[in-house]
């Protein structure tokens, strides 16, 4: 679960440390106070899309880092591991966002992108906006919600690739089909190019061996002449090199016995002796196998006259011949196969059985889980005073099958206005429809294994004894998981186990924002701001420390 939070220069918040606790935690505070920032800032560290606007005024740079304790989620562990990340029983998420909007992410110390934060993110965190209920009136939210809930998100996502797949194939049938012609063309210019090259028989170091070769040979009479110069000097003539140095190291050895400071000398001239030796047999060696030879030189111009030829007509150089070649192999190949009409309908007839494979086990898994989905949110409906109401997933097929599978998933809320189940958008009210989303958020979220659940307002439009009843289900939450819900409402307040406020003032002519943990008396003074307005009166006192004191608590 989440245990600490760090901000730094973080929209209007200079420097703010929290520590958190396991249960269900409410977080309050008048409008505007910025009660929605710390929402903000942990999303920023699960990878949410950084900005320069997250910097505080002023400032270069602004920090988030939250911790975690994961002795329990031994798929971060495994995650972990698999990207050569330090593992352990705690896990710290770090994102810094400058001036500019350019952010750096870390996990534990280490570097990472902002796709690695949301992955890990996936096990830590579910975060329910305060703007929830209504992208419940899209048939794409609705299917994900379906999927997410019955755990058949990963074969939704492998039906739509088969899905695609299988486009792909009839695309390619289709092309070879139609354009039967074109492709007779290309590939008869395909094998002629491929038949000059392949005649050409040029390899791909070919190329620097010849001009190695060619230079070589159009200069051997200088090569011969040079070489033969060099051993006169070094070697053979009357003054040469070779028996000069042996005199003046005979002589010096001698010397040496006289003065020892000449032996060192004497040292390094037999050094030079033995290199020199060394060159002076390399080079008659070379002069022994160099030798003028016009009929190769010929030869070898020839072929270079032939290769530059070749990459004159196909406007490459040289070198590049081979690849070229290996190009026009490839796609001949393609063409080949595209040219395969029974091939390709083989193909597609593949594809289009593995989509219905797939699509078939999704359709079962959704059959199942519509069922089971609607009557636990309408067990969930009954107690948010929705008790008329009935919540029902219908499955409408889709003829041929789409991307999504072979249905579509459309909620559906019967009993509200009139019995006949209708489409969600067009029966219930603003307030029921965040209600009815708060039904489903709770029981997806009980779905899921992500062990911290964060809901930002999603009790707008709810008041009275229903909100009772809400923070009485966010409080069961919290009995199974960390829960931590942004509230305006003091009947949701007043069921946490702990509360936070959010408060907002002026300091030096800055606008700052600061969150403080709230004790017994801290609670009944802001819940009583809650229930009363700006002006607490010994009333609203009271009435405040009776909610506290007669909340009904879930065993």
């Amino acid at each position: 679960m989440l245990r600490h939070l760090t901000l730094r220069d973080f929209v209007i918040v200079d420097r703010l440390e929290l520590e958190f606790a396991a249960g269900f935690g409410a977080l309050t505070g008048e409008t505007g106070a910025g009660k929605s920032i710390l929402i903000d800032a942990l999303a920023l560290a699960l990878g949410d899309r950084a900005d320069a606007g997250v910097v505080r005024a002023g400032c270069d740079k602004a920090e988030i880092a939250a911790t975690f304790d994961v002795a329990a989620l031994p798929a971060v562990g495994d995650w972990l591991a698999a990207n050569d990340l330090d593992a352990g029983d705690e896990l710290l998420l770090r994102r810094v966002v400058d001036a500019g909007g350019r952010s750096r992410a870390y996990i534990n110390g280490s570097p990472a992108t902002a796709q690695q934060l949301r992955e890990v993110g996936e096990w830590l965190v579910d975060i329910h906006g305060q703007h929830a209920h209504q992208s419940l009136l899209r048939g794409d939210a609705q299917r994900q919600l379906l999927d997410a809930h019955a755990g058949l998100a990963g074969l939704a996502r492998d039906t739509g690739a088969a899905w695609r797949g299988w486009r792909d194939a009839e695309a390619a049938l289709r092309t070879a089909s139609e354009g039967a012609e074109s492709v007779l063309r290309e590939r008869e210019q395909l094998e002629w190019q491929i038949g000059e090259l392949e005649s050409l028989a040029f390899a791909d170091d070919e190329w620097a061996t010849l001009d190695v070769e060619h230079r070589r040979l159009s200069h051997a009479a200088g090569l011969i002449e040079g070489a033969q110069f060099a051993l006169g000097v070094l070697a053979e003539d009357e003054a040469a090199c070779e028996r000069q140095i042996d005199r003046v190291a005979t002589r010096l050895a001698g010397l040496a016995d006289y003065d020892p400071a000449l032996a060192e000398v004497a040292g390094l001239l037999d050094s030079v002796q033995a290199e020199l030796s060394e060159a002076v047999s390399s080079l008659r060696r070379y002069a022994d196998r160099v030798d003028l030879d016009p009929e190769r030189l010929a030869e070898v111009e020839r072929r270079m006259d032939a290769v530059m030829g070749a990459a004159r007509k196909f406007r490459v150089q040289p070198p590049e011949l081979p690849g070229l070649l290996a190009g026009w192999k490839r796609r001949l190949g393609e063409l080949e196969a595209s040219a395969d009409l029974a091939a390709l309908q083989s193909r597609v007839a593949a594809a289009q059985a593995a989509f219905a494979g797939l699509a078939g086990e999704l359709s079962r898994g959704r059959q199942a889980a519509a069922v089971e989905m609607g009557g636990r949110v309408s067990e969930i409906m009954r107690q948010l005073a929705l008790s008329s109401g009935r919540f029902e997933v219908a499955l409408l097929p889709v003829e041929g099958g789409a991307v999504c599978g072979l249905e579509q998933v459309e909620f559906r809320i019967g009993g509200l206005a009139g019995n006949e189940a209708k489409p969600l958008a067009k029966v219930a009210s603003g307030g029921e429809l965040s209600r009815i989303s708060l039904a489903i958020q709770v029981l997806t979220s009980r779905s899921a294994a992500v062990p911290t659940l964060i809901f930002d307002e999603v009790d707008v439009g709810i008041g009275g004894g229903v909100a009772e009843i809400v923070g009485r289900l966010l409080h069961e939450l919290g009995g199974e998981r960390q829960v931590l819900c942004v509230t305006h409402l003091p009947q949701v307040a007043a069921q946490a186990d702990w509360q936070w406020q959010v408060s907002k003032a002026t300091r030096d002519g800055v606008t700052l924002s600061a969150i403080a943990p709230l004790d017994a008396t801290g609670r009944i003074r802001e819940i009583a701001r809650m229930l009363g307005g700006v002006e607490i009166t010994d009333i609203t006192l009271q009435h405040a420390a009776e909610l506290l004191r007669s909340t009904p608590r879930p065993a």
